[in-house]
């Protein structure tokens, strides 16, 4: 691992994962900016852990370099939500606003670069049902995208895979995958955010594509599962 840590950018830092990743991180003896597209978030923001609140949006890469600028590391939780640009593309964040952060992560010296990608992105195909991956293919098609431009960034990177998303509480008890078509199911939210903090710790996680779900979430055979062993500040619980 490189540097110490001592400032993290939490982007999409408003929505369900993001929102994890702030209590996660609250009290972990680093400084925690927060970026968000909503200026009406940002008492909500500081009040689970943010100390900065950034409002930009990062489809506009100024506000991507002014969310970065100072920062060791980035936790990247960014997401489009359920709309038409599923089925027609056009300029996803998922895409577009990803690039933006990473040109700026790098112009601005960022070390470390944690990214919420999804089971059902490229060799993880399999693990999402057909009729669901159709649905939002234009989204799958942009984190891939991003999750390519990641590993040829140069950064120190992890990318998580997620299953489908619940607010249910966190299990502490997840099955990771390592190679793609490995595992699928359901995962809490609590649970990614605490394996996304977790990564920036954690040696055996750079340079690697994870998929995870939750052991109870589990759906159908695991397959190429791993151990990894995680870690975490000292004052964020170990998942």
């Amino acid at each position: 691992m490189s540097a110490p840590i001592e400032c993290v950018l939490v982007a999409g830092a408003s929505g369900g994962t993001g929102r994890e990743i702030l209590t996660q991180l609250r009290n972990a003896g680093v400084v925690v900016r927060a970026m968000t597209r909503s200026a009406d978030r940002e008492l909500e923001l500081k009040r689970r852990g943010a100390d900065e609140v950034v409002v930009g949006d990062l489809l506009d890469p100024a506000d991507a370099v002014r969310a970065a600028e100072g920062c060791d590391a980035v936790l990247c939780a960014v997401g489009t939500g359920p709309s038409p640009r599923h089925l027609l593309g056009g300029d996803l964040v998922d895409r577009t606003g990803v690039a933006n952060l990473l040109t700026a992560a790098i112009s601005e010296g960022v070390d470390r670069f944690v990214y919420e990608s999804a089971i059902g992105v490229g060799n993880s195909a399999p693990g999402m049902p057909l009729p669901f991956r159709l649905g939002i293919r234009a989204t799958l098609r942009a984190k891939a995208a991003s999750e390519s431009a990641l590993r040829a960034s140069g950064l120190e990177y992890t990318i998580l895979r997620p299953g489908r998303l619940t607010n249910d509480p966190a299990t502490g008890d997840v099955l990771v995958g390592r190679g793609g078509d490995t595992v699928s199911g359901a995962i809490p939210r609590a649970d990614v955010a605490r394996l996304m903090v977790a990564a920036l710790f954690t040696p055996e996680a750079s340079g690697e594509t994870f998929e995870v779900v939750s052991r109870e979430g589990l759906r159908g055979d695991a397959d190429g599962l791993v151990d990894v062993d995680w870690r975490v500040p000292e004052a964020v619980t170990e998942p």
